[in-house]
C-alpha cells in the first residue's frame, strides 16, 4: 500500500489521491530509470522524445508539430531544438512550398543514435514490466487512456 510507503500513519481518505500519488510516484520512477539510459549517451528524455518523433515522422516537421506530439509539455522547444542542433542530431531545412516555414528533421546522426537507442530502450521496457503480464499491461493502457481522455476533452 502506498501510505504505507510513504509512512504514513493512515490510509488516503479519497482513493483519487491515492490514485493520483501513485501515477506520479510510477511516472518518477520511471522517468529515473529512463533519464539515466538517456544522459549516458548525452541526451535528455526530452531530447530523446523529439528524436523519436521525427524518427517516426514521414517527413520533416514544421517546430509546432513536434511540440504537440511531445510525451511531456516543454515550455522551450526552441531551446530543445536548438540544444540538438548543436549536439548535430537533428537539422533545420526550409520548407520547399513556402521558404519563410523553418522544418526539422532528423541528421545522419540523430538516426543512428535513435538505432543505438532502439534495443537499449526495448530492453529497459522489458525490464521494468517483467513482472506484469500482457493482459495487466493492456488494462494498465487503457485506464491510463480512460483517465488521459477527459482531460484531452476538455483542458484546463
Amino acid at each position: 500500500m502506498l501510505y504505507k510507503q510513504l509512512q504514513r500513519s493512515r490510509p488516503f481518505e479519497l482513493i483519487e489521491e491515492e490514485c493520483s500519488l501513485q501515477i506520479l510516484r510510477t511516472s518518477d520512477l520511471l522517468q529515473n530509470r529512463f533519464g539515466r539510459l538517456f544522459r549516458s549517451h548525452g541526451i535528455t528524455s526530452s531530447q530523446y522524445n523529439v528524436l523519436r518523433i521525427l524518427g517516426g515522422a514521414a517527413e520533416a516537421l514544421q517546430c509546432s508539430e513536434i511540440s504537440q506530439r511531445m510525451i511531456q509539455v516543454v515550455p522551450a522547444i526552441t531551446g530543445l531544438l536548438d540544444r540538438l542542433e548543436k549536439q548535430q542530431l537533428i537539422e533545420r531545412v526550409r520548407g520547399e512550398s513556402d521558404r519563410r516555414k523553418i522544418l526539422v528533421r532528423l541528421s545522419s546522426e540523430g538516426e543512428a543514435l535513435l538505432r543505438r537507442l532502439q534495443p537499449e530502450v526495448e530492453s529497459l521496457n522489458k525490464e521494468l514490466f517483467a513482472h506484469v503480464d500482457a493482459e495487466q499491461m493492456t488494462t494498465l493502457c487503457q485506464l491510463l487512456e480512460t483517465v488521459r481522455s477527459a482531460w484531452v476533452a476538455s483542458p484546463a
